[in-house]
């Protein structure tokens, strides 16, 4: 995260910390970048007190794509992806017609929710994984009662806004996405959510 990045968090969680009453809960999807975010999020809120968290969410995570029998995530170039690899070259990973043709397209994430097929999820698995995990907070449990914010990862995000709306929104703005209000029978009502401007 840059400190652009926090300062941002910051700002939205004193705004969302202004506007809503009562306890918070505050997810993140596995990352240092999004455990950072969670982080200034919360002290964004100023009150520690009305937060839970954050807390390391496995449904939060990166979309599960796989090279070579290893679960990889999504990165920008070739090099980055043979690091996630024990014993892979940059060479093997360019030999790999799909992973070559996501890095060279100028939208990586765009194109990836075009794909039926790709070597892991595609964009409907996610955002059913995704639809999956919001409903079950409707379950009896510690979070009823609670603003739940997740902070997450673009593929999600995109994934789950293409689901609702039919087409892809395109990439979110910063620290902005999605609001899912899930009511006690488990029934989801899914909208984009820049929280500076709700």
């Amino acid at each position: 995260m840059t400190d652009a990045g926090l300062e941002h968090a910051e700002r939205i969680g004193r705004a969302i910390g202004a506007r809503t009453e009562g306890a918070i809960t505050v997810l993140f999807g596995g990352t240092r970048r999004t455990r950072e975010t969670a982080e200034a999020f919360i002290r964004g809120i100023g009150d520690p007190g009305r937060v839970d968290g954050p807390t390391d969410s496995f449904a939060l995570r990166n979309p599960d794509m796989y090279v070579a029998g290893t679960r990889v995530n999504m990165v920008s170039s070739p090099e980055f992806l043979a690091e996630q690899v024990a014993g892979m070259t940059t060479a093997q990973v360019e030999a790999n017609e799909w992973w070559t043709t996501f890095f060279e397209a100028p939208d990586r994430i765009g194109w990836w929710l075009t794909q039926d097929d790709p070597p892991g999820e595609n964009g409907r698995d996610v955002a059913r994984r995704i639809q999956r995990f919001a409903r079950s907070f409707s379950d009896a449990g510690p979070h009823q009662d609670r603003l739940l914010v997740c902070v997450t990862h673009s593929p999600l995000l995109r994934s789950i806004l293409s689901a609702v709306g039919g087409q892809d929104p395109g990439e979110p703005g910063f620290v902005t996405g999605a609001l899912i209000q899930i009511s006690s029978n488990g029934q989801l009502k899914t909208s984009p959510y820049d929280p500076l401007n709700h």
